[in-house]
């Protein structure tokens, strides 16, 4: 059940950033041994990949934070993120451990599925999130609300590591959050619509 919520958060964090969890998963199973990677994924602990990670993660630190540039980043991590929480909750042992049989052993696409799954929706909300934080800060909020997806990636992916059992409770607030953040994107798109639809000169009545 632990190597399971490892996974599910290593994935979710992969959906906010696709690098950091990589790079902690990569540079932690070199120095402890806390992350075991299974075999077929040594090369995540070649300090070369894990260098060109770096130079990704650096990239995407400075794009994600300009206003306009950070959607068209997001339109080609749409590919890269979710590619990252297969990786991520595969590399952990998480798909072998789902549950006490081998049919998830003799079946690890199935772990890739799972991850590609939840880095995909978490990307898709923090994606539909960024124009709506563009427009209504004109730009300011971008820098602002990258920093926190990054601390959040970097904050999740520590949990799923060492406290894995506070990854229910991360998903809870992660879930409440996009609950709230889809409102909003709703109404300002209401809002919107209700603002071509007005007739020129047309003004608030006051009162």
């Amino acid at each position: 059940m632990l190597a399971a919520l490892t996974g599910l958060g290593l994935s979710t964090a992969a959906g906010l950033n696709a690098y950091i969890p990589l790079l902690v998963v990569g540079v932690l199973s070199n120095f402890t041994d806390t992350v075991q990677l299974p075999d077929g994924y040594g090369w995540l602990s070649n300090w070369g990949v894990l260098a060109v990670i770096a130079v990704l993660l650096a990239a995407e630190v400075v794009l994600d934070k300009v206003p306009a540039v950070d959607s068209v980043n997001d339109a080609i991590q749409t590919v890269v993120r979710p590619a990252s929480g297969g990786v991520v909750f595969s590399a952990t042992n998480a798909a072998a451990e789902l549950e006490q049989s081998s049919w998830m052993t003799e079946h690890p696409w199935v772990g890739w599925l799972l991850g590609i799954g939840v880095a995909l929706a978490v990307h898709a909300m923090k994606a539909a999130a960024r124009p709506l934080v563009n427009v209504g800060t004109a730009g300011a909020g971008a820098p602002v609300v990258s920093t926190v997806e990054d601390a959040g990636s970097l904050g999740m992916s520590l949990i799923a590591i060492f406290l894995p059992v506070l990854v229910i409770v991360a998903l809870v607030l992660l879930a409440v959050l996009s609950w709230w953040l889809l409102r909003r994107v709703r109404r300002f798109r209401a809002r919107r619509r209700a603002a071509r639809s007005r007739p020129p000169g047309w003004s608030q009545p006051s009162g």
